[in-house]
């Protein structure tokens, strides 16, 4: 899919309107939860802070710079897209959402493993945030963003999400195959079998965490399937 900024300002804004819709409408976020697309080298486009799955067909969202303080009404989260974007110029878009099964595993102590198809794009580990607290300051953001390095996601412990992509349909998609992975990691425990069972192998990963054959358009096109916009 095209990066964000091939877009224009316009498509931008609805691009961040269905992706947050769709967060939403799939059960990966509820009243909180945030999602953005970068526009240039110097700043981003943030939704405007309602539900996801509520947000109006004409809303505008909030252009964020990478240098100074957030913009007036903005959530005091955002800065961790801030960090992020600063520290990985590949990234185009950014979800900070809350999944239930990531929530409930996290509060184990846990995040979910390479056990399927979808888990395999996070190998060999999605990170952890050991705190429950909202990231409020600008030292635990880059602090943040420093312990995701990488990677395409964290999970922040009884907190929610954060993930990454090169564009915001691909950091939306791997919101969702975050929850899938984290859905199998909880049946596995209650299964009683115990913490056992294969995992995905490096060169399984490798093979299986594709873009190719129109994987990301297909999920992204499912997640924003009914969208008045489209």
């Amino acid at each position: 899919m095209n990066g964000s900024t091939q877009l224009s300002m316009n498509d931008l804004e609805r691009l961040v309107r269905l992706a947050a819709r769709a967060v939403g409408r799939h059960g990966l976020a509820h009243a909180y939860g945030h999602c953005s697309a970068r526009i240039d080298a110097e700043r981003f486009l943030v939704c405007t802070p309602v539900p996801m799955g509520h947000m109006p067909t004409d809303a505008h969202g909030t252009v964020v710079p990478l240098d100074g303080p957030l913009p007036d009404g903005v959530l005091g989260e955002v800065r961790v897209h801030r960090e992020i974007y600063l520290r990985r110029p590949e990234v185009g878009g950014i979800v900070r959402s809350m999944p239930p099964k990531i929530m409930s595993l996290s509060t184990l102590g846990k995040t979910p493993r390479p056990r399927h198809g979808f888990g395999s794009y996070f190998f060999p580990s999605i990170p952890m945030w050991d705190s429950p607290l909202l990231i409020r300051d600008d030292e635990k953001a880059a602090a943040l963003a420093e312990q995701m390095s990488d990677r395409p996601a964290i999970v922040m412990r009884g907190n929610g999400l954060v993930t990454a992509g090169e564009s915001l349909e691909e950091a939306v998609v791997l919101s969702w195959y975050a929850e899938d992975a984290a859905r199998i990691e909880l049946d596995v425990l209650a299964s009683g079998g115990g913490e056992g069972g294969p995992m995905i192998t490096r060169e399984e990963a490798q093979a299986r965490a594709t873009w190719s054959g129109r994987i990301l358009e297909r999920m992204w096109d499912y997640l924003t399937f009914g969208d008045t916009e489209i």
